[in-house]
């Protein structure tokens, strides 16, 4: 696998020296067949067009595969770039590869998710607050002592520890019961496979949180596998297109949008400014909005 990640990311550079300037975007994960991934490239390649630079956008496989994000982006340095956009898998992981751009006189942001190097901006949205109204939909739509789950991202990622924070805050803060808090990596099967599990174990389960599309529609798939979509509420995170559907049938009650290609966008942006020497404000908060039935159309 790695040398598959090494010779794309060897191929990207090939455009490295037809530009004046180059800038990468380095997601979590690929934007096939992931709408919110897709959206921050889309912003990101969008900016580099309006601005007259390549933007050369790289991924791993997987969001739980630290060692081939690492890879990438020292690859990219070796090649001096003009600046780094990174969504970090892990941020204590690609700490130091960060400090190796940042030596190397390579501009570096981070998107989506903030990492902890100081003095590196941090583009995205504030996922506690996102999450703390996905829990107020649940507390308003459920009854005092309902019982709940939350279905987690990867908490070695501040996205994943901040949104359970928002979530678990608010959903115990209005009288919810929390009666699982289980890790489905942002992923749909396994969201699938966890909800699956947290319903044998958990019969008078009445909402769930997931915290992001992908597993809330896991979770839709499981309970409506085990015909109680009409008993538990489930809301997500992103309102990607997949989930504005599954709110317009009825599947699904909420999710949380984002502005994703903002992210992207505003991430080049932001590397130009600081390659010209201009300053970057330490967070550009890119905001939450509460999609329902209400406003979903306009997601999808």
């Amino acid at each position: 696998m790695k040398a598959v990640l090494l010779a794309s990311v060897a191929f990207a550079t090939m455009a490295i020296g037809a530009q004046a300037e180059t800038y990468v975007l380095g997601m979590k994960g690929p934007g096939a067949g992931n709408p919110f991934w897709a959206a921050v490239e889309a912003g990101a390649k969008a900016a580099g067009a309006e601005h007259g630079v390549e933007v050369i956008v790289v991924a791993p496989p997987q969001e739980s595969d630290v060692q081939a994000q690492i890879n990438q982006i020292e690859d990219l340095i070796a090649q001096k770039v003009d600046g780094i956009a990174l969504a970090p898998t892990d941020p204590n992981a690609l700490a130091p590869v960060v400090e190796a751009a940042k030596a190397q006189g390579i501009p570096v942001v981070f998107v989506d998710t903030r990492g902890t190097n100081d003095g590196v901006s941090f583009i995205g949205t504030n996922n506690e607050v996102g999450a703390a109204l996905a829990a107020k939909y649940l507390c308003d739509n459920l009854p005092s002592g309902a019982e709940v789950a939350i279905l987690q991202g990867l908490i070695s990622q501040s996205t994943g520890q901040e949104r359970y924070n928002g979530a678990k805050g608010g959903l115990e803060g209005c009288g919810l019961k929390i009666v699982a808090e289980q890790p489905a990596n942002w992923d749909r099967a396994t969201g699938i496979s966890v909800t699956e599990t947290i319903l044998a174990g958990n019969p008078n389960l009445a909402g769930i949180f997931g915290s992001n599309d992908n597993m809330a529609l896991g979770a839709v798939e499981a309970v409506k596998q085990a015909a109680l979509l009409d008993k538990i509420t489930i809301v997500g995170f992103d309102a990607n297109p997949d989930a504005a559907n599954a709110i317009i049938a009825g599947d699904m009650e909420a999710s949380i949008a984002q502005a994703p290609t903002n992210m992207g966008k505003f991430g080049i942006e932001s590397l130009i400014k600081l390659k010209k020497g201009e300053t970057v404000d330490a967070w550009v908060d890119t905001g939450t909005v509460l999609v329902d039935a209400s406003n979903a159309a306009e997601y999808k």
